[in-house]
């Protein structure tokens, strides 16, 4: 028989994937299930875009490693009407923005500086190619930026060592915080990159789900634009994870055409192109026709609703946990509950924690260790967009509603999150009659 190389450093399956995997075994159960474990947009696909797919069906030829002439025009003209004048042949398509950040760092090289707690593929996709990365605690309130004094000084103490940290990435809005880093560390972690000559890999998937229109999401590409990438894709603000289709823009400087280079070497090996008919569908997206603009704004509304809800739930229990102000995730931190966790369910890690809302209360969710954070911790992430419903009929109606949490299923899960806290704080450390799955 044959056998592994027991040298190979095994790769475990994703803690996003594996805790969705985890909820769909107990609803196959029949077991009641909270998912607030998994990254999912958790509204329809809009059908201005399967009609557009549906237009490309036929297109079956391999295209252009960098995609085609159409998105990458329809990218650039996106990234133009937020401040960032870009060139379509420095735009890059893959199919999804995670394998892109991945052969971005494979083409960097080095040692990558990740922001803790940060999204669960930075640190492992780094590790896949074989330099690892090192984390970097965030500023107070602002997460999915390395607090860039630390940053400075984890680049210095590395090179002494004989190291090289080549890259940081950072992610604005942040996953898994919900936050949105202010422009003034944005600014100062720019000025960090270029002191110590760093790239800047800069994930913007969330960009256009910040809960309030008026505020903006300051790139460092408008400070540091010869060394800074920018990435993003369908997923989040149009619900198109399943698609698999993203973007990368190149800095428009003689390194961002070498740069270039690499990337399309290796995608030309991992992917060759991205499937022709999802890259139709985005050049029709990225072009942000008004259907498309209103329906973003919709789900921008409904994730701040859902998510600030869910928010006040935890606070209102007494577990510390900052506003949210992007995307779809919460992340309470239930250390004021230690002293009881321990004693009353043996709980002393976010790991043992997680699996006690997991098995005793099917409640899906993270731990902060997950996203790089010591394994003491007692943060979880939240995940809140699966409560707008289990069907289409009712994610459109949470849509359509004024008040989207006031709707019977998702009033339903958010009366279950209180039930489950102030079960959790029960002196006896009883759990819930467990319900089945409706």
């Amino acid at each position: 028989m044959p056998a592994l190389d027991p040298s190979a450093r095994p790769v475990p399956l994703s803690p996003t994937l594996a805790i969705n995997e985890a909820i769909a075994r107990r609803r196959r159960e029949g077991r009641r299930v909270l998912p607030l474990g998994f990254g999912e947009a958790g509204i329809p696909i809009h059908p201005a875009l399967t009609r557009e797919l549906a237009a490309a069906a036929d297109q079956g030829a391999y295209g252009p490693v960098a995609g085609s002439a159409a998105l990458r025009a329809a990218a650039a003209g996106y990234w133009y009407r937020r401040g960032l004048a870009t060139d379509p042949d420095l735009v890059v398509s893959g199919p999804g923005s995670k394998p892109l950040l991945y052969a971005l760092m494979m083409a960097v090289g080095g040692e990558i500086a990740v922001p803790a707690p940060s999204w669960v593929s930075y640190a492992a996709q780094a590790t896949l190619t074989g330099a690892g990365s090192v984390p970097i605690a965030t500023p107070p309130g602002e997460g999915g930026v390395p607090n860039p004094a630390l940053l400075a000084d984890a680049v210095v103490r590395a090179r002494a060592q004989g190291r090289t940290i080549r890259a940081v990435v950072v992610t604005l809005p942040d996953n898994p915080t919900g936050t949105l880093a202010s422009a003034a560390t944005v600014r100062r972690l720019c000025a960090v990159a270029r002191e110590h000559d760093l790239v800047i890999i800069s994930d913007e998937i969330y960009r256009d789900l910040v809960h309030d229109p008026s505020r903006t999401v300051t790139s460092p590409a408008e400070y540091a634009p010869e060394r800074t990438v920018v990435t993003t894709a369908l997923s989040k603000s149009l619900a198109a994870g399943g698609w698999r289709i993203g973007v990368a823009r190149l800095p428009d400087a003689p390194f961002g055409h070498e740069l270039r280079a690499r990337l399309l070497g290796i995608a030309s090996e991992l992917w060759s192109s991205a499937p022709a008919p999802m890259q139709h569908a985005a050049a029709y997206a990225f072009g942000e026709p008004a259907e498309l603009v209103e329906h973003v704004d919709r789900s921008r509304r409904l994730h701040a609703a859902v998510t600030a809800a869910v928010a006040d739930r935890f606070a209102a229990a007494g577990a510390r946990v900052a506003a949210p102000e992007a995307a779809f995730y919460t992340y309470p931190d239930l250390d004021p509950f230690r002293d009881h966790l321990r004693e009353a369910h043996g709980v002393r890690t976010g790991a043992e924690l997680t699996e006690l809302l997991l098995e005793r209360y099917g409640v899906g969710v993270l731990p902060a260790a997950a996203f790089g954070e010591p394994e003491r911790a007692l943060r979880v992430r939240v995940a809140t967009s699966l409560l707008y419903g289990d069907t289409d009929e009712r994610r459109l109606a949470a849509l359509a509603a004024p008040d989207p949490a006031a709707l019977p299923w998702i009033a339903a899960g958010l009366d279950r999150i209180d039930e489950v806290l102030d079960d959790l704080k029960a002196a006896s450390g009883h759990a819930l009659e467990p319900a089945m799955a409706g």
